[in-house]
C-alpha cells in the first residue's frame, strides 16, 4: 500500500489572515481555501489592480472568490487574468460565472482546452485507490466540461505567465494532460497545483483537517502515473524554496525540500496505488487548441 511523507509544523509557510479569509503567504501572494481546494491570488493589494486569479474552486465559489478579491485589492476590481492549472472540478468550478461577471482572458495549456471548451470530459474516476470516502465518492464528482471558449487563450509558448512578470508556467502532466504549474526563479516559489499536494485528499478526515503532509496527485483523479511521476521529479529538481498546492497549506524549508525528494525518488511506492495505476487516451485538442507544445 502507498505511504505518504509526513511534514512538521515547522514546516509551514507563515501565513498572515487579511481579511475575508485570505490568508497571505507573501507579500504578493495570498490564498483562499474553499471546502476542499485552494484558489491564488497574485498581486500587490496595495495596488488594486494588475492582480491575478489562479484557479476557480468549485460551483459555489463564485462569491465568496469575489467577496475576498474585492476587499484584497478594492471594490469593483477585477484580475487582469485568470491561470488554470487544470480543468477538474474543484479547479474550475466558478470559471464560467466568473468570466461572465468580468469579462477578462483565461489562460491555460492546450492540452487542457478540450475540458475547458465544452469539447471532452475526463476519465473516470478510480475509487479504488484507497484511503477513505473522498476516494470511494470520487465517481460522483463531476467530470463534465466547462466552456469559456470566448474568453479562453493559450499560455505563451516561451513559457512566460501572463500579467505575472518573473513567473514561467511548468508542464506537469499526469493528473490531467494539460496540467501547468508556476514557478518564480527568483525566491523559488512554486504553485504547484494538483501535480504534488501538501495534505492527503483520499479521506474525509485528511482533506478537513489538512495536515501537512507531502503527496502526489490526489489519487482518484489521476490517470497517467508514469507522467505524474516525471512531473514530480521535474518539480523536485527546481529545488523550490515555498510550496502552495491546490489542496493543503503552503511549506517551505530544507525538511520539506527533502520530502519532496523523497516522493520523487520513491514515487512509486509512495505516491502511486497499488495495482490501480491506469492510464487513459487523453481527449486531444479540436479547433481552439490544435498548435500544441509541451
Amino acid at each position: 500500500m502507498a505511504v505518504q511523507l509526513s511534514l512538521e509544523e515547522t514546516d509551514l509557510a507563515p501565513a498572515t489572515e487579511t481579511g475575508s479569509g485570505v490568508l497571505a503567504f507573501a507579500p504578493d501572494l495570498g490564498y483562499l481555501r474553499l471546502s476542499i481546494v485552494n484558489v491564488v491570488f497574485y498581486g500587490d493589494p496595495t495596488k488594486g489592480d494588475g492582480w491575478v486569479l489562479i484557479d476557480t474552486g468549485l460551483a459555489t465559489s463564485k462569491a465568496s472568490i469575489i467577496h475576498a478579491a474585492e476587499h484584497r485589492f478594492g471594490q469593483n476590481s477585477r484580475p487582469s487574468a485568470i491561470i488554470m492549472t487544470h480543468g477538474h472540478f474543484d479547479h474550475a468550478g466558478s470559471i464560467e460565472a466568473l468570466v461572465r461577471h468580468w469579462d477578462v482572458p483565461v489562460f491555460a495549456h492546450p492540452l487542457e482546452f478540450p475540458y475547458l471548451t465544452g469539447q471532452a470530459s475526463y476519465p473516470p474516476a478510480d475509487p479504488l485507490v484507497g484511503g477513505g470516502l473522498m476516494a470511494l465518492l470520487s465517481p460522483l464528482f463531476p467530470r463534465s466540461p466547462v466552456n469559456v471558449e470566448p474568453w479562453l487563450k493559450m499560455l505563451p509558448a516561451d513559457q512566460t505567465v501572463p500579467s505575472m512578470p518573473g513567473w514561467t508556467w511548468v508542464h506537469t502532466p499526469g493528473h490531467a494532460p494539460g496540467h501547468v504549474s508556476l514557478w518564480r526563479q527568483s525566491d523559488r516559489t512554486l504553485i504547484s497545483g494538483d501535480a504534488i499536494v501538501t495534505t492527503g485528499q483520499e479521506s474525509v478526515y485528511e482533506a478537513v483537517m489538512q495536515s501537512p503532509e507531502m503527496h502526489g496527485p490526489p489519487r482518484y483523479f489521476t490517470p497517467d502515473w508514469d507522467e505524474a511521476e516525471r512531473s514530480v521529479k521535474h518539480l523536485a529538481a527546481l529545488e523550490p524554496e515555498l510550496v502552495m498546492s491546490g489542496h493543503g497549506k503552503p511549506v517551505r524549508g530544507p525538511s520539506m525540500r527533502n520530502r519532496l525528494n523523497e516522493l520523487a525518488t520513491n514515487f512509486r511506492n509512495i505516491a502511486v496505488p497499488e495495482g490501480r495505476p491506469y492510464t487513459d487516451d487523453p481527449a486531444k485538442p479540436g479547433k481552439s487548441g490544435n498548435d500544441t507544445y509541451r
